[in-house]
């Protein structure tokens, strides 16, 4: 593999399959991805921490055997904790926050082999649909640098897209996986509630909204990490249903004739634009060419239900968080800590009452059930990852203090998403369609609660009939 120029024709699996039969090296798989990450990050701005050093020191200790043995990774700056390192949620309040320990994800990570050498960057808090924090300035989409990656895993999502690394990190707790993952042409998938585990220091994130996983280029990555990452770890509050058998393996089987509704109408009662819709019909068809049972039909919620509940969890979250913050400083948060969207945020989390909190849950839980009696009788719900293609990077201002404009813009970009945080269902985005100004179109791809593998299945289906892993946007870090 001399000067690598194979590099992009492997997946994770694929370059740890390399090492394993002795074709290239950990150093040297590092050394690539360092040297691409190097080269084409002042231009896209994916990575806000470098871990290099740690990288090469994790190798030279030896790597487990693991799935992803010698495989470079990134973790995304917000979320997780990585011994040594800082992890600032693109936040100035946390720009020196050094982890003392690892967390069970990242333990996880490790013990797969994954090669970690830096972080990712994502707004502040992740608490928005695009990546353009203060902190650290826009994440740029490859495919073109004047529109944004979406968000929260935005610089995650970019690093895939722009041939960084194959697989990386993510978190998802309104749609933070499958937005990004639309945006920028990659695979992303939102495991079932707790599938993954958010400890040691956290039970659940926004009362279980939220759940880390991955973007990827490819979906057998993503159900192999999955493999590796899985299952309840000591002390969590509950657990997804108990999966036994290989991820991995299920993917592989053929899913048989499914059921599956399709919704084009948004969540939030706003327009969708043409080239969703297009991408919804082009992905419908080939489900109905490839047998399955494809009908108009979607769940039978109020408009803007959606909406009021992730706002009180995501509100009663990041008071609770910044709350907890101000005590270790011995001052309370101000405006000039934070970001406005975040400090709008903060202040509506601290006016929530008890009870109106708890009313939310009940709301939350209410939705579940109504979205699970609709699963009743459909395998999987096929609808728009988002309302609109990728946003231009200044639309969604999280710095404007008249948020009414940003509000209806988030509104009409991302309505879909955050229904399946509410319920917790398995949903992916697949990258599916291109406008024709060369920007991807992710369509989202649901199952019932728990079967993660239903999604991997058809997913995997979709991605050989129309294959988007070698498609390469203009900003590509190449050999």
């Amino acid at each position: 593999m001399s000067g690598f120029s194979d590099y992009d024709d492997f997946d994770g699996l694929g370059l740890a399959d390399l090492v394993r039969q002795g074709d290239v090296s950990p150093h040297e798989l590092l050394e690539e991805a360092v040297e691409r990450t190097t080269r084409l990050d002042p231009t896209i701005n994916a990575v806000t921490q470098q871990h290099f050093d740690l990288a090469k020191e994790a190798i030279d200790q030896g790597l487990p055997d693991g799935p992803f043995s010698g495989v470079p990774f990134l973790l995304k700056d917000l979320g997780v904790g990585l011994k040594g390192t800082i992890t600032s949620s693109s936040s100035k309040l946390y720009k020196d926050a050094v982890a003392d320990h690892d967390t069970t994800l990242v333990e996880r990570y490790k013990a797969a082999g994954l090669v970690i050498f830096g972080k990712t960057n994502t707004p502040e808090f992740g608490i928005t649909a695009t990546t353009e924090p203060a902190l650290h300035g826009p994440a740029r989409n490859p495919h073109n640098t004047d529109y944004s990656t979406g968000g929260s895993s935005g610089g995650a999502a970019a690093a895939v897209a722009a041939g960084y690394i194959p697989v990386a990190h993510a978190s998802d707790g309104g749609g933070s996986i499958r937005i990004p993952a639309s945006c920028c042409g990659v695979f992303g998938l939102k495991p079932t509630r707790a599938r993954t585990p958010s400890g040691p220091d956290v039970g659940e994130g926004w009362a279980g909204l939220s759940i880390a996983h991955c973007v990827s280029r490819t979906v057998r990555d993503s159900a192999a990490l999955l493999d590796a990452t899985h299952g309840p770890a000591v002390g969590d509050p509950y657990a997804a249903p108990h999966f036994g058998g290989s991820f991995l393996e299920e993917m592989q089987k053929a899913p048989g004739q499914l059921r599956i509704a399709v919704q084009t109408r948004s969540n939030a009662d706003t327009r969708v634009h043409p080239d969703c819709l297009e991408a919804i019909a082009k992905t419908a068809k080939l489900l109905e060419d490839m047998g399955h049972i494809v009908e108009e039909a979607e769940p039978d919620l109020a408009p803007g239900v959606i909406g009021d509940a992730l706002r009180f969890a995501s509100s009663v979250g990041t008071a609770a968080m910044l709350d907890a913050h101000a005590e270790r400083l011995g001052r309370p948060i101000t405006e000039d800590d934070v970001e406005w969207v975040t400090w709008r945020t903060y202040q509506r989390g601290k006016k929530v009452l008890a009870a109106d909190y708890a009313r939310s849950i009940a709301l939350i839980h209410q939705i579940t059930r109504k979205v699970g009696y609709f699963f009743e009788d459909y395998d999987l719900h096929l609808a728009p990852t988002l309302g609109t293609p990728p946003r231009k990077l200044g639309e969604l201002d999280t710095q404007n203090h008249d948020t009414k404009p940003y509000a209806r813009l988030i509104g009409e970009f991302s309505p879909f998403t955050a229904m399946y945080n509410i319920t917790g269902q398995p949903s992916a985005s697949i990258p599916m369609y291109w406008t024709e100004d060369g920007l991807p179109v992710g369509v989202m791809l649901t199952a019932r609660f728990g079967d993660d593998a239903a999604v991997l299945r058809v997913a995997a289906q979709l991605e050989e009939a129309s294959p988007w892993a070698g498609r390469k946007p203009p900003n590509w870090a190449e050999a």
